[in-house]
């Protein structure tokens, strides 16, 4: 850290400089790494949502949406839910501050030696894990998604391909174990990029591995179960190289002895002990999720492919904002706490709840406004009909409406995590957990499946609020001056941009415009191009310098 300057107010999160007051937003600072590491996250982040768009353009083309298409998006909702149960959810939560906070104290050497204990402990997991799940395929989906009975062609279909994507779970336990590893060394970019080799896969799946299973008698929707798995095993392919530079290739106990002996390290232990919580937590949100998918396997055929394309069009700016920040932070943070400098971790996140609130606003009025001209430019293609288009642009409304606080859990989560404190979270999403279910027993009577994307988008919204006032209660997070100033310039400059997308989305015909090639993907880019320079520019009017402020 720099020599403090006579101005200086407050040290910035990383750092290569301090934070100072300055005209038109609530302070400057000096360029940090922090930037930088999140940028990069974000970029390849970027990449990533970029190569799984046109994975999801092309099997919306090739595929449509019908009782298979829904068959699949279930089978592969499965391994994800476990997936986000036990490796980028509650262990990678639970491994991570564990994991920075050895290397702070007991240095490098017997981080590795907690490495290899957990390895071992998950390999073992995992291979129960995938077992049990290929048995049981059956119960799973019956208890994702029993409407799905009502074709009895798309039930089988989805046993079938849980059966074969189930093993993407074991993969991917071990991608999270190697990321978490290497974002505690500041080593962000291998992890962030490797999502894109998964959608490479599936990409060639459906390009090449369809048309094969077509000629061969085969539903060419299973071809995407084979690009999974492929995926699943390229991502941890990519892992391994990156570790071995680094000299932490976790070095897996294969016997029962080897097994009891990491069972009894005190720091797996301690992960373990961090899951249970954080594991509750996680779980609550995946039951969300499984009485979302139930309700929408009742509803109308491709209900539940149209809330799996507006939420993926939704986690692009989840991702690009809230993933980033957060995988970025959460190492940070925990430092800044281990090592006792409430300064630093506070500025940490009041920067963080800043770039949130100057992106996701914005965002958020987008996905709001101009729902129909992205869906339909993006989808309307091949098998996908008008019809769905209107239906998948009213669930990214949905989604739209909370994305502020979808971004924002991100960012305040880690707060929480960085204490080692997992159950405020856990009992804030037990909370939400019932009020989200209680606005479904309001919303989906009238709005069918786009009232479950409003309930998700509104549920978060309490989330965050919820996880914000608590920080702000115990002290751990003291905002930085100049909020009040900073939110009148994002919403006059919000207002203007959702103005601005009505107009364009009301006067243009979007859908009709299917007929016309590349005509409505040109206006499309010249339109958000407009937005961008509408947005940034009434924020630069109103004093607010952007530069400044994401250089932290």
């Amino acid at each position: 850290m720099l020599p403090a300057k006579p101005a200086i107010i407050a040290c910035g999160p990383f750092t290569s400089g301090c934070l100072v007051p300055g005209k038109g937003s609530a302070y400057t600072s000096q360029p940090v790494s922090l930037l930088k590491a999140a940028s990069t996250v974000s970029l390849l982040t970027l990449a990533s949502r970029v190569t799984g768009l046109v994975r999801d353009l092309l099997m919306a083309s090739i595929f449509g949406a019908n009782a298979l298409t829904d068959a699949f998006n279930v089978a592969f909702r499965i391994p994800n839910l476990f997936r986000r149960l036990f490796a980028e959810g509650a262990f990678s939560q639970a491994f991570v501050p564990v994991l920075a906070t050895t290397r702070a104290q007991q240095g490098d050497d017997a981080t590795r030696v907690l490495i290899g204990s957990v390895a071992t402990v998950l390999a073992w997991a995992l291979l129960v894990t995938c077992i049990l799940g290929v048995i049981g395929a059956p119960v799973l989906v019956w208890a994702l998604a029993s409407g799905l009975r009502q074709s009895p062609e798309g039930y089988a279909g989805a046993v079938l391909m849980t059966r074969w994507m189930f093993p993407y779970i074991g993969f991917m336990s071990l991608v999270a174990l190697s990321a978490g590893i290497l974002n505690t060394w500041k080593h962000f970019a291998v992890p962030a990029a490797s999502p894109v080799l998964l959608n490479f896969s599936m990409i060639a799946a459906a390009w090449f591995g369809a048309p094969l299973f077509r000629g061969w008698g085969i539903e060419p929707i299973y071809a995407m179960a084979g690009g999974v798995v492929l995926g699943g095993v390229l991502q941890l392919a990519i892992q391994v190289p990156a570790l071995m530079r680094l000299q932490l290739l976790p070095r897996i106990g294969l016997s029962l002895a080897a097994l009891r002996d990491a069972w009894s390290d005190p720091g797996v232990r301690r992960v373990l002990t961090l899951m249970a919580p954080i594991l509750l937590g996680v779980g609550v949100a995946q039951i969300s999720l499984l009485i979302n998918t139930q309700i929408a396997s009742y509803l109308a055929p491709g209900s539940v492919t149209w809330l799996f394309y507006a939420d993926r069009l939704m986690e692009f700016p989840t991702a690009l904002l809230g993933v980033a920040l957060g995988v970025v932070l959460t190492p940070q943070l925990t430092a800044a706490r281990a090592a006792g400098d409430a300064q630093r971790y506070s500025s940490m996140l009041d920067w963080g709840l800043r770039i949130v609130v100057l992106l996701a606003v914005p965002s958020a009025v987008a996905l709001l406004t101009f729902a129909t001209p992205l869906v339909a430019t993006l989808f309307h293609h091949g098998e996908l009909q008008a019809s769905d288009v209107v239906e998948i642009a009213l669930a990214l409304s949905g989604y739209g409406a909370g994305l502020l606080g979808l971004v924002a859990i991100k960012v305040l989560a880690p707060g929480y995590y960085a204490s080692q404190d997992v159950r405020t979270p856990v009992k804030i999403g037990i909370a939400v957990l019932v009020i989200t279910q209680l606005l479904n027993v309001v919303l989906v009577p009238r709005m069918a499946h786009a009232g479950l994307a409003l309930s998700i988008g509104l549920g978060a919204l309490v989330n965050a609020l919820w996880l914000l006032i608590g920080l702000l209660r115990r002290g751990s997070f003291q905002p930085a001056p100049g909020w009040g100033l900073f939110g009148a310039q994002v919403a006059a400059a919000s207002l203007l941009l959702g103005a601005l997308l009505s107009w364009v989305s009301a006067y243009f015909p979007w859908i009709a415009l299917g007929d016309a090639g590349g005509k409505r993907v040109l206006l499309l880019a010249a339109w958000m191009a407009v937005a961008a320079v509408l947005y940034f520019g009434v924020l630069r009017m109103a004093g607010l310098r952007v530069g400044s402020l994401v250089r932290r």
